[in-house]
Formats: C-alpha cells, sequence, structure tokens
C-alpha cells in the first residue's frame, strides 16, 4: 500500500456550496482531475443540474460549477490505500484536510455535500468535532455516491436526489 494525496479544492471565494468527495480513484489521481473515471457518473449529474455539457473540457467543466457557486474538494488529504475503492483506505493513515481554514478563507459557504457515505463518515470522525464551534451554520446531507461501484442507483435516480445540490443554491442565505 502505498501513501495518495488529494488535490487542490476548486473554488471561488464566493461558493456557497461545498461538495466533498472522500478521496480521488486511481483513474482521478493518474489525471489530477476530479471524477476522472469515464463510468462516475459526477459530470454527467454536474451538466445535467446546470446545463452544461459534460463532455466539456475539465477546466470549462470545473469553471462552470466554481461560476454557479459549487466547490470541490475532499475530505482526505492524504492516506494509504491500495486500488480506488473507499472501502481500501487504510483508517490509521487518514489525514484530513485543513477545513478550518478553508472555511475562514470561504466564508459564504453554507452547504455541504458528502459524495457518498465514506466521504461523510470520514468528515465526521476526522473533522466535524474541530469546525463544529466555529462554523456551526453548516448544513450537512449525504448524496448517494456517483462512484460506478455505487451501482445499487441509476444515474438518473441519483440525479433527482442530487437535485438538493441545485435547490440550495436558490435558497436565501440563513446567516
Amino acid at each position: 500500500m502505498s501513501t495518495i494525496y488529494s488535490f487542490s479544492a476548486i473554488c471561488k471565494k464566493d461558493a456557497r456550496v461545498l461538495i466533498l468527495g472522500s478521496m480521488p480513484g486511481k483513474e482521478s489521481l493518474r489525471q489530477n482531475r476530479y471524477y476522472a473515471h469515464p463510468r462516475n457518473s459526477f459530470w454527467f449529474i454536474a451538466g445535467n443540474l446546470f446545463g452544461f455539457d459534460p463532455a466539456l473540457d475539465y477546466q470549462e467543466r470545473t469553471g462552470l460549477l466554481a461560476g454557479n457557486g459549487i466547490a470541490l474538494w475532499d475530505v482526505l488529504k492524504a492516506c494509504d490505500r491500495k486500488g480506488s475503492l473507499d472501502s481500501a483506505i487504510d483508517g490509521p493513515s487518514v489525514v484530513a484536510n485543513n477545513f478550518n481554514d478553508f472555511y475562514a478563507s470561504h466564508p459564504a459557504i453554507e452547504f455541504i455535500f458528502f459524495n457518498g457515505a465514506r466521504a461523510e463518515q470520514e468528515y465526521m470522525k476526522h473533522v466535524h468535532s474541530g469546525v463544529a464551534d466555529t462554523f456551526g451554520h453548516l448544513q450537512y446531507k449525504r448524496l448517494p455516491s456517483t462512484s460506478p461501484a455505487h451501482a445499487a442507483m441509476s444515474r438518473d435516480d441519483k440525479l433527482s436526489i442530487w437535485q438538493a445540490v441545485k435547490d440550495c443554491l436558490h435558497s436565501p442565505l440563513s446567516r
């Protein structure tokens, strides 16, 4: 097993929504791009929600998300993992990203969406207690994983649930 490292966040200062994965898979790490596996439903869902072609150039896709107030990041900064599956993450090796600094420098973040159960579990275990007092206004929701490993749900069913991301952008700021 070897140590792998996640990417920097993709975001603008005025982002209201943060979508968190656990750790990029092998193909994403190889391409240095979020959700690069061709069977991952993330870009299909994002394109449908925000009206862009999921086949656009990666920089265009991430720019359109950022322009819509969406930030992308991962809960984990580093971990040991063999392969791509979240279930292969070696728990004792986990190092979480620095969310205190991130939230402090992105004060408009209000909604946190977890791309799957493992992202939520790692956040609650390694991050939540360290940010809850200072950033208690944050609202959390777990969404079904867009990973091809989560095949129990169709892409269209996932898209229906992921609509919550777009819906929250139309709600007034609660602060």
